[in-house]
């Protein structure tokens, strides 16, 4: 039983996978053949879009040789208007080159001729260049024999005379020129001068070299010198100065080689005055405070200075002794006063020159430097101011203008000239020094005496405050040459026996009188 079961199950088992085996044959049949129905119609799509891209492609191309062609056509014709413009300019270029090469050939045959022309003149030149030297040769044959000189001794006659009248005529030309050149200089050197002059007008001197305190009476010098003298011996030791009290009613003479100790004497003692309490202690302490406002006024004073002029940059120190110049005085002319001006003047003059104004008037502020030291330093205060100067870092060219102003070392340059001239100005214009009478005679008398002194010179007369000293000579001892080495001369003769500020014109006048009577 158990086999025949087992027989069934086998045979079911084989029937079951037979049918199935069957059923999917049927089913793999049916899906081909759907398959090559679909890849039937995949193919009949495909040939239809490939023949679609191929109609498409063909249209494309053509267009595309449509174009080429067109654009061709358009560049082929382009090319050919082109060659044909160059065509005509080649042509053109041609007949032009062709009416040159003619013109050329025309200018040849021209210059040909011209040739043949020159050279038949050249013939002819030299043919009677023949002739000429012929005829020369006999003329100097025949003048030789009326000379009775060779055509060497007549050249070197000729030479000779030529010579002579160059010289004569050179002599004339540079009298001329030396002349008109002294007169240009003079008239430039005069206008730049009154042009100086014109644009500064400076105060009148004013101050003295002496202090003098006025008192309120006379019983005041009493309590000035004190019991035993002991108030006007510490006035004397606290400030330096002498004090001079003598018959002068109401007045105190202050006396010192230090105008700054001189200043705070005075005004020390008229605010002793003022206060009237006078004693060693309170003397002390009134100098002392009088001494601090005058180097606070020193300093001032110096500064305005260089602040008028413009000039900057000036070392502090150097400022302090270009303000104690206020308290100084040479010829009873401010010092100060006078720097400043010759500082403008210089300046002035720098500026008609075309020279650098600011340092010319740099030079003109700090020429008399020196003076602020010459009392306690020995020499002379050119020098004593160049070496201040240069200590406190002033430039070589300011350094050498301070010490040339007067000649102490020669001047080597204009700026050094300049202030020398400016100084000049200022010390010797009307009314800026004063000067004792009597000297003032003797130095017109000296000056008359000197001329007086030379052969020929009839009168003398010195004019202009001694500026200017005019010389009449005698016509029949003095010629016209002579006066004017007679002048130079005398001006010489001025330099080494006098000592003037300034310059002194010396001019020499010669005239011939002609005198007739017309007598009936």
């Amino acid at each position: 039983m158990d086999a025949l079961y087992v027989l069934i199950g086998v045979f079911c088992f084989g029937a079951g996978f037979g049918v199935a085996f069957y059923v999917k044959g049927r089913m793999l049949t049916r899906k081909m053949k759907d398959a090559e129905g679909e890849a039937a119609k995949i193919r009949e799509e495909a040939h239809r879009h490939s023949e679609t891209l191929l109609k498409e492609a063909d249209l494309e191309v053509k267009d595309k040789l449509f174009k080429m062609k067109s654009d061709f056509d358009t560049e082929t014709k382009e090319t050919r208007a082109e060659l044909s413009n160059r065509e005509k300019r080649l042509l053109q270029k041609e007949e032009h080159i062709d009416r040159k090469a003619e013109q050329l050939e025309k200018r040849e045959n021209d210059i040909g001729r011209s040739e043949k022309d020159i050279a038949h003149r050249i013939e002819r030149i030299e043919t009677d260049e023949k002739k000429f030297h012929e005829l020369i040769e006999e003329q100097k044959r025949q003048l030789e024999k009326i000379s009775g000189l060779t055509a060497e001794q007549a050249k070197e006659l000729l030479i000779r005379a030529m010579e002579n009248e160059a010289r004569y005529e050179g002599a004339k030309l540079i009298k001329r020129i030396e002349n008109e050149t002294r007169e240009e200089a003079d008239k430039k050197a005069k206008k730049i001068i009154a042009t100086a002059i014109q644009r500064y007008a400076g105060d009148f001197v004013a101050e003295r070299t002496v202090s003098v305190v006025q008192l309120p009476n006379d019983e005041m010098k009493g309590r000035i010198i004190g019991r035993e003298g002991r108030n006007i011996r510490a006035l004397e030791a606290a400030t330096g100065i002498d004090l001079i009290i003598d018959d002068t009613p109401e007045a105190v003479i202050l006396s010192g080689f230090n105008p700054v100790r001189r200043e705070i004497a005075r005004i020390s003692l008229t605010r002793l005055i003022s206060d009237g309490r006078i004693h060693p202690a309170r003397i002390e302490d009134v100098v002392k405070k009088v001494g601090q406002e005058v180097d606070q006024a020193i300093k001032e004073a110096g500064e305005q200075a260089a602040f008028d002029l413009g000039v900057h940059g000036i070392h502090n120190e150097l400022v302090k002794y270009l303000g104690r110049l206020k308290y100084r005085t040479s010829y009873a002319q401010n010092v100060l006063q006078h720097s400043v001006e010759v500082g403008f003047l210089c300046g002035i003059m720098a500026v008609e020159l075309g020279l650098n104004q600011k340092l010319a008037r740099r030079m003109g502020l700090l020429h008399d430097i020196g003076k602020a030291i010459d009392h306690e330093v020995e020499g002379p205060h050119a020098i004593i101011g160049s070496k201040l100067a240069k200590k406190y870092n002033e430039s070589p060219k300011v350094v050498h203008a301070i010490s040339a102003h007067h000649e102490d070392v020669p001047p080597n340059s204009v700026y050094s000239v300049l202030v020398q001239a400016a100084d000049g100005l200022s010390g010797a214009r009307p009314g800026a020094r004063k000067e004792m009478l009597e000297n003032y005679i003797k130095r017109l008398e000296d000056l008359e005496g000197i001329a007086n002194a030379f052969k020929g010179v009839a009168n003398t007369y010195a004019i202009q405050a001694g500026r200017e000293l005019r010389v009449i000579v005698e016509s029949d001892k003095i010629s016209d040459e002579s006066s004017t080495l007679l002048c130079r001369d005398i001006a010489k003769k001025i330099e080494e026996s006098l000592t003037f500020p300034g310059q002194i014109k010396v001019m020499v006048i010669r005239e011939t009188r002609a005198v007739e009577y017309a007598n009936k």
